[in-house]
Formats: C-alpha cells, structure tokens, sequence
C-alpha cells in the first residue's frame, strides 16, 4: 500500500492524465499529498524535494510545473510580471501578495466584486482574469 501522500499525488496526476514518473510522483506529492492547496515557486519546490532526498534538477521541476499546468491540474500566477507562482487551487479567485516576504496566498474570493471589465479587442476574447492585491506590513 503507497503512502497516503504518494496516493493523493498519483491520483492528482492521473486526474490530469500526467503519465505518474517517479519525479513527478514525488513533486506531486509534496504539492497535493495532504490534501491542501499550495503556493509555490519552482525554487521553494525544488528546495523540498531535495529535502526528501530525491534527485531533482531546478529545469525538471520547472518543466513539471509547466506540464502540470498545461494539464490543468495548477495555475500560474504571475506578480510583477517576472515572478512566477504555482498554485493547486485552479478555481478563478483572488490573491494576496506580501512583498515583505514574498509569499502568495488566497484572498477571500467572496469579497471581491468586479462590475465591469473592458471588452477584449476584435478577434481575442478574454481566458481569465486575475487579481492580485500587493500587501505590505504596516
């Protein structure tokens, strides 16, 4: 019987119809294996991965995370137009970035209301819209 983590992240992967190799096994189940939704860099990934003793290159963890999310099991957020974050709650909602620390997390999607947005241009339509308000410690 595999580990409740290794399960929760096989099962993720096979939710997405990513082929399960033990690398993305293992990555999967850092990201999904108790259950809860993760914010990640490629960099704060790669550096828990090694933690658990498996052989991982920073390039194999970035192009694991692009594979996930063309799978659509992630999404990436972008903050400053250069700062990539990965994140397994792939429902539309908003975000809160701290700058002081530089972390990402849920804003309260129930509080956010948008009455309008712009028409896209002819011949483009809109695939989504993101929101992420910049907090920094007062």
């Amino acid at each position: 019987m595999l580990p409740i983590e290794t399960e929760r992240g096989t099962k993720w992967l096979a939710s997405g119809g990513v082929r399960p190799t033990r690398q993305r096994v293992a990555l999967a189940s850092l990201l999904v294996g108790d259950g809860k939704n993760r914010h990640v860099t490629a960099e704060s990934l790669f550096a828990s991965v090694k933690d658990t003793g498996e052989q991982v290159s920073l390039a194999t963890v970035y192009n694991t995370l692009r594979a996930f999310c063309d799978a659509g099991l992630m999404q990436e957020v972008t903050v400053d137009g250069a700062r990539s974050y990965f994140d397994t709650n792939t429902h539309d909602h908003p975000h809160f970035f701290w700058e002081d620390e530089g972390r990402l997390t849920d804003a309260p999607a129930e509080q956010l209301e948008i009455a309008r947005i712009p028409s896209p241009p002819e011949g483009a339509e809109i695939s989504s819209v993101n929101v992420v308000i910049k907090l920094r410690k007062t």
